[in-house]
């Protein structure tokens, strides 16, 4: 278990086992790579951001985060890890995240993107992403950081 504050100041408890806080998670973050590129999305107020969002009533959260991959990237996810969750107890309520790798094959051009801009393709996430207004709070946080080596240790 790795704990830490986010960008928020919100305590943070992030775990690579199986599902440690909710087997029903209600929400779920898909860090993507299409050709050896990280697949992000920008989101219309918060900036570039990994896809993700939340379980809808009667969705399994692995099928959430293939359709979260797909509306707001376009993105057609041909593998799908689970590598971990995390808890974050905010100031009034808390969030349970199940965390993913996915490998995209192919990018499909989609009529909306939703609340994004559609799919952003980069071959290095930068280091001075706590610095950038560019990115989302949700790079800001160490979950990306550690999602980030466990990917590379166990996928690359």
């Amino acid at each position: 278990m790795i704990t830490f504050r986010d960008f928020y100041n919100n305590k943070v408890q992030l775990s690579f086992q199986d599902h440690p806080f909710s087997k029903e998670p209600k929400h779920v973050l898909v860090i993507c790579k299409h050709r050896e590129k990280w697949l992000l999305t920008k989101h219309k107020e918060r900036g570039l951001e990994f896809p993700g969002g939340k379980v809808e009533p009667g969705e399994s959260a692995d099928d959430a985060a293939v359709r979260e991959v797909l509306e707001e990237t376009g993105g057609v996810v041909t593998n799908l890890h689970y590598i971990g969750q995390y808890f974050v107890d905010g100031k009034k309520d808390y969030v349970i995240k199940n965390l993913y790798f996915a490998e995209v094959k192919e990018l499909k051009e989609q009529p909306t993107y939703f609340e994004t801009d559609g799919p952003v393709l980069l071959l290095k996430i930068p280091e001075n992403v706590n610095f950038n207004s560019s990115y989302s709070f949700i790079m800001k946080d160490r979950v990306i950081e550690h999602a980030m080596e466990y990917i590379e240790k166990y996928f690359e």
